[in-house]
């Protein structure tokens, strides 16, 4: 338990991720923010979306330190930032976030990162926006994905990602598996690691194409975790080869402040970016709420209600 807990703010800058990479000063960019958070210690976090008939929707992780359960909630705006739509689109019995949105093989896809549960699941929309249905395990030979980010290059799925057991310690590691189709099967990538380092080896955001090179926003976790975001660069990327280089960290504008402690998901949606920022909040109440949620959970193993 600790008395400092990471507090993220989600919203949106009107200008397209590549032009966020060429001119870093964002002090000047159209910012919308999504709604505040109705408690204490509860927080919005790693926005991803797609648009859809005119209409820009983003899915993102909704968490309270009270649970410590993430459920992927769903925001919709029209062309003019109106909200048009807010609910909650999938919850399972474990903890959900990073839920990656894409479009393809006729149908929108979801592919949250769920490492507790064991498994790596992906969903399709069986009426989109808003019924998401199982629709395959992506079986990585024992290996546990968290931040798993797929996308198509040169006829092939790729799958972005660390293993669990890496992710929770110095330094991180960056694999790769890859697959004809998103079903599988997926053979992972003989070179990995791919990257061994604690500023670039965690999946931040969505990977596009910049002057014919595929660009994946990282997570800089080399003084705290999401500190930062820089772009991680494949210069190389086959079955039989990788070779990777990182850009600088991206600034935080101070115009975001207090949410200027770190940053670590920056999301490409067509002529927009999603984008998460963090403050820490230092308070005896966020240590009285995890040891009331460990209480509890005592009380529920000892059979008491």
């Amino acid at each position: 338990m600790s008395l400092r807990k990471d507090i993220w703010r989600s919203g949106i800058l009107e200008a397209p991720l590549a032009s966020l990479l060429s001119h870093t000063d964002w002090s000047q960019i159209p910012c919308h923010f999504l709604p505040d958070m109705p408690r204490a210690f509860q927080f919005r976090a790693d926005p991803f979306g797609v648009w859809h008939e005119d209409r820009l929707h983003v899915f993102l992780e909704i968490y309270d330190y009270r649970n410590r359960i993430g459920e992927i909630e769903l925001f919709v705006y029209d062309r003019a930032w109106r909200l048009i739509r807010n609910e909650i689109v999938l919850r399972e019995p474990w903890h959900l976030s990073y839920p990656q949105i894409i479009e393809a093989e006729g149908a929108f896809w979801m592919l949250p990162e769920a490492h507790r549960s064991g498994t790596q699941i992906l969903y399709r929309a069986e009426r989109f926006p808003d019924q998401w249905v199982p629709a395959c395990q992506i079986d990585l030979g024992g290996e546990i994905a968290v931040d798993a980010t797929l996308c198509f290059r040169d006829n092939l799925w790729w799958l972005i990602y660390t293993p669990v057991e890496a992710a929770k310690k110095a330094p991180s590691r960056l694999h790769l598996a890859y697959a004809e189709t998103l079903s599988g099967p997926w053979t992972r990538h003989r070179q990995n690691p791919v990257r061994l380092d604690p500023s670039s080896a965690r999946a931040g955001g969505t990977p596009v194409e910049i002057d014919g090179k595929l660009m994946l926003p990282v997570q800089d976790c080399a003084h705290t975790y999401g500190g930062a975001v820089r772009p991680l660069w494949f210069d190389v990327l086959t079955p039989e080869r990788v070779v990777t280089h990182t850009g600088p960290a991206l600034p935080i504008a101070p115009r975001f402040a207090p949410f200027t402690e770190g940053m670590h998901t920056l999301s490409a949606v067509g002529d927009v970016t999603l984008f998460d920022i963090k403050k820490t909040v230092l308070s005896p109440h966020g240590l009285m709420i995890e040891a009331g949620r460990e209480i509890r959970k005592a009380r529920r193993r000892f059979g008491f209600t």
